[in-house]
């Protein structure tokens, strides 16, 4: 009687060990490869690294992040990467540069960046941020990073530019050098990846250094087409 009740409680041998979540590493320095791995590592993440051929694997094999040095060769990953029907949402990890100049690639949808020389800290903090979205973990990720051009107009016609830095149903936060005081009416618009341009009202809410954020307006229903966006992303 015993036996068979230590049976009915052991787990079944056939049952399969969750799959864990991969970020490929593609063309990063030695240094940077072993820094990732393990601040990945941290948060169940696997971490694989590519380089010649990284293209050819992002199209054919699953991931659920990549981690890409920006430089030559750096668009034809991320257009494989966008193209493939299994990594299309994966999470795009940016390494070097500027948020200016990750906006040459803007077209892909790049969602952070990890800036050069690579810190520890800094970029522990980045995939603490992110990695429930790589672990889709999304009933408790409700804002969606990603770096996209942002033009910012406000009631009096002055015109600006802004790089986003995440984005919710209910607004966006990004970034820009040009002072927005809160409280400041304003339209913006932006595309993201299979959304089409669009164009919203909405008000500065807060502002931190060279950040701000920008609540949607309730009464603009144009702002239901980045709500469709954002679930669509989520449940693909």
């Amino acid at each position: 009687m015993e036996k068979t009740f230590a049976s009915a409680l052991a787990p079944k041998a056939s049952a399969k060990k969750k799959a864990a979540a991969r970020a490929a590493l593609v063309d990063l320095k030695e240094s940077s490869r072993y820094l990732l791995t393990e601040c990945f590592r941290q948060f169940g993440i696997d971490t694989v690294v590519t380089s010649a051929g990284s293209a050819e694997r992002l199209r054919q094999e699953k991931f659920e992040a990549c981690v890409i040095s920006l430089g030559p060769g750096a668009e034809k990953v991320m257009e494989a990467a966008r193209t493939s029907p299994s990594n299309s949402r994966l999470v795009l990890y940016g390494l070097g540069g500027s948020a200016r100049e990750a906006m040459r690639y803007s077209q892909y949808g790049i969602n952070a960046m990890f800036q050069e020389p690579l810190e520890r800290p800094a970029a522990l903090k980045l995939v603490r941020a992110t990695h429930m979205l790589v672990l889709h973990e999304f009933r408790r990720y409700t804002r969606i990073p990603i770096m996209t051009e942002v033009n910012v107009v406000t009631q009096d016609g002055r015109r600006l530019a802004a790089t986003s830095l995440e984005v919710s149903s209910g607004g966006m936060s990004v970034k820009s050098p040009e002072d927005l005081p809160a409280g400041t009416n304003v339209e913006i618009s932006f595309s993201l990846l299979t959304l089409p341009r669009v164009n919203v009202r909405g008000a500065v809410t807060w502002r931190k250094g060279k950040s701000f954020g920008i609540h949607f307006a309730a009464d603009d229903d144009r702002r239901q087409r980045i709500k469709e966006w954002i679930d669509a992303y989520l449940e693909s």
